[in-house]
Order: C-alpha cells, then structure tokens, then sequence
C-alpha cells in the first residue's frame, strides 16, 4: 500500500529541516495521490528538480509502497530550468505537490530509481 501523498511530503518536511536543510510546501496538491514534485536549491542560483520515477517495466517494484524519484532536472542546473520545468508540469497536472528543499550541500532526501 502507498503512502498517501500529503502525508509522504509532511515526513519529507520533517527529514530535512531536522538535517539542517529548509524545506517548504509551495503547492499542495491532491492530498490522497497527487503526485510529489521537490526543487533542491543550493543557494547559488543553481538547483535541481526530482519527480516520479517511472514504473519498472518487469512488474511490481521491489519494495512495495516506496516512492522513487528521479532527475528532471540535473543538479548544478540554473534554477530557471527547474522553474520553467515546473511550470510546465502544474500546466499538465493541477493535483501535484511541489516542495523546495534549500541546502547548501544540494541533498534531495529522497529515494531515486537506479538506471
């Protein structure tokens, strides 16, 4: 079972302010299953945007529940990029969530998907 999408973000919240990091909810979605989008900026004008991995193609994912995230935007990247991104996805999709995550060192707290 999937954890629902506000309380998901509520427990990412909570991971990084206690590692030191600021994070905020910039828009909340859809609190059952919206999907879950964070911008990491590292204060330099520089910042990454992660998203939902895609399925794996061999069926059901190795641990159930967990949610995986993947780079759209590389990090290191103009913060504009990960902006104009997100503009892009809410146009397309009005239930998501969007969490920014400031943190010097540019740490995500997040599971990404292997490639």
């Amino acid at each position: 079972m999937r954890l629902k999408s506000g309380i998901f973000v509520s427990a990412l919240l909570r991971r990084a302010n206690g590692a030191g990091a600021f994070a905020a909810v910039r828009r909340r979605g859809a609190e059952e299953a919206g999907a879950v989008f964070v911008i990491v900026a590292t204060q330099d004008g520089k910042a990454a945007l992660y998203g939902p991995a895609l399925p794996s193609l061999d069926g059901a994912p190795e641990d159930e529940g967990v949610r995986l995230f993947t780079p759209l935007v590389p990090p290191g990247s103009p913060e504009s990029e990960a902006e104009a991104r997100m503009a892009r996805e809410a146009r397309y999709d009005s239930d998501l969530w969007l969490v920014e995550i400031e943190d010097r060192a540019g740490r995500c707290f997040l599971d990404l998907a292997r490639d």
